[in-house]
């Protein structure tokens, strides 16, 4: 039995937003009492002493590249799910564009049997769409999901044949799966590799428009209100995608959308010299799409903060702006980052970034029963915050094999002390 006692339990899924105590038995929630109610007696394996701390559901990652298998050398099962478990994040969603892809059962199963083996925390894979991700030929998606695929999605890039993509939607539709899209109009982005704009014009390269990705936003938008099948919007840059998620609510769709933290800190003009690390797919936007994105979150527009943690090697990122891969880490700075950017300014209650992180990606993905909340009876799958901690982000501290990040240096306010996956600890720093 472990006992977290005088922590501040944020939890939308209950509505409990207050100083509680929380009794955990066999890896699950057992009950959330008042502070000071029960004398727990004998049988106690830990406490946990949580004042002045935030205890809150363990965040679900919707949007990780895991690296596995293939690509180890950037990142693995283990690795990834050891940088989460510093970020406080107790679920992982693991996009599918690995070296091979995951397209079968087969390769599908190799992630689960490694993750089971290795991680610290829950691995959830994504399948892919079409095998391969050619975009020709449509997986099989019941094989897929009967094997655990908890989405589909193309990330990384965008299925392009119109038909492939309908067929696809339909096919996910009827089997109950969900989409998660990669927006990305192909013959419209060309080679650009920075927002079109003051960066893509001081450093002389192509730019990537607001078009690219909003064309992709509305076409995925209808067609999959079409097909009948939930919908989910990956890493969302622009003020267009926002309007667009705004009007596709407002009709009735069954669409949900995600944010990255760089998309709502970062601007391109905050590209001061050829830092790869600022390099991400969608690139940084404009102050107006940033306000935009922020304003979709407050109002509930935008329903999930994700990070999109895609981990480099160093030479990977050494070969600027035109030959260097997109991407950047997240998993151990989003939640820091989310509380110093939104939460510590007033922009969200520290319950709607609670609601972002934890309570919308669980039900993005159906888990709502039992990972995403302090519910009696579900998992034990916690994050202890301590909102008064300052601290410089240095990659060289990562726990990922990645160290790509454009905030190295930045003080940031609030940070995961303790994370709590099924019951036990897996990261600590009390």
């Amino acid at each position: 039995m472990v006992i977290i006692k005088n922590g501040h339990v944020v939890d939308p899924s209950t509505g409990i937003d207050g100083v509680m105590d929380i009794v955990i038995k066999n890896g699950k929630i057992e009950k959330v009492i008042p502070q000071g109610e029960s004398s727990f007696g004998i049988g106690i394996d830990e406490e946990i002493d949580a004042q002045g701390l935030y205890v809150m559901p363990g965040f679900i990652d919707l949007h990780v590249h895991l690296r596995e298998p293939g690509l180890t050398y950037k990142e693995d099962i283990e690795t990834g799910a050891l940088a989460a478990a510093k970020g406080g994040v107790t679920t992982i969603c693991a996009m599918p564009n690995t070296k091979p892809v995951v397209d079968s059962p087969e390769i599908l199963q190799y992630v689960k049997d490694t993750a089971k083996k290795k991680a610290v925390v829950h691995v959830e894979q994504l399948s892919a769409m079409t095998k391969g991700q050619d975009g020709k030929e449509i997986v099989d998606v019941k094989a897929m999901l009967e094997a655990g695929a908890i989405a589909f999605s193309e990330d990384g890039k965008s299925v392009m044949d119109i038909n492939v993509f309908r067929e696809a939607l339909e096919e996910i539709g009827k089997a109950g799966g969900v989409v998660m899209s990669h927006c990305e109009d192909k013959n419209l982005v060309g080679k650009g590799v920075l927002n079109k704009g003051v960066a893509s014009e001081k450093f002389n390269v192509p730019g990537i428009s607001n078009s690219v990705e909003d064309i992709i936003c509305a076409r995925d938008i209808f067609m999959a209100n079409e097909a009948n099948v939930k919908l989910h919007l990956c890493h969302c840059s622009t003020k267009g995608s926002v309007y667009l998620m705004r009007m596709a609510k407002s009709m009735g769709f069954d669409v949900t959308a995600e944010v990255c933290p760089h998309h709502f800190t970062l601007t391109d003009a905050d590209i001061q010299e050829e830092d790869t690390d600022f390099k991400m797919n969608p690139p940084l936007r404009t102050e107006e799409d940033v306000k935009a994105l922020i304003e979709g979150l407050r109002d509930g527009t935008m329903d999930v903060i994700s990070t999109d943690h895609a981990p480099h090697s160093k030479d990977d990122k050494s070969k600027g702006f035109m030959e260097a891969p997109f991407g950047i880490v997240g998993l151990e700075t989003s939640a820091a980052i989310t509380y110093t950017a939104l939460v510590a300014t007033g922009l969200l209650t520290i319950s709607q970034m609670v609601e972002k992180m934890s309570t919308n990606p669980a039900k993005v993905i159906g888990i709502e029963n039992e990972r995403g909340t302090l519910r009696e009876g579900a998992r034990a799958d916690i994050a202890i915050f301590d909102p008064s901690c300052e601290w410089e982000v240095n990659p060289d501290e990562f726990l990922s094999k990645g160290k790509n990040t454009p905030y190295k240096g930045k003080v940031l306010k609030g940070k995961v002390v303790c994370t709590i996956a099924d019951g036990h600890v897996v990261y600590r720093e009390i």
